[in-house]
């Protein structure tokens, strides 16, 4: 039997990493509570100041298959690299040609590096495989394959 989890991430701006990750896998935010017609409405209801709204933000996929993601701010910086990381597909699977799995990477890549902060820090090829290494804006290492 599987068992559920999230995936959790410490950072320091959980808003923001949040968003860049649901752009990543095609994510959402969370819905808000039942009962509540947004997250205002319910930290209202909670009694959470609005300088602690921050604290945590999470994504989760739409298709309710993936697990839930979840940042929490902490006050310190990374400081080494990940002894984990996603490796995230989106060249397809090995029905697809190398060539092309190897362009969608590429232009993957490319559109979260322009568009959406991230930063390319190198790429790695075996037989019948290539992915991208990049960092996401705090620093976390991820793959696309």
């Amino acid at each position: 039997m599987a068992l559920e989890f999230q995936v959790t991430f410490d950072a320091a701006r959980p808003r923001e990493l949040g968003e860049f990750w649901g752009e990543v896998l095609g994510y959402v935010e969370q819905p808000a509570p039942e009962g509540f017609a947004s997250w205002d409405a319910f930290l209202d209801a909670q009694g959470v100041p609005d300088d602690e709204r921050d604290a945590a933000y999470s994504v989760v996929d739409p298709t309710g298959t993936g697990p839930r993601l979840l940042f929490q701010r902490v006050p310190e910086g990374k400081t080494a690299k990940n002894r984990v990381h996603l490796d995230v597909t989106c060249g397809g699977g090995r029905d697809v040609p190398l060539d092309e799995r190897r362009r969608r990477v590429d232009a993957r890549a490319a559109e979260l590096v322009d568009r959406h902060g991230a930063r390319r820090i190198g790429d790695g090829t075996e037989p019948g495989g290539y992915w991208v290494v990049l960092q996401d804006p705090e620093g976390n290492e991820f793959c696309l394959q």
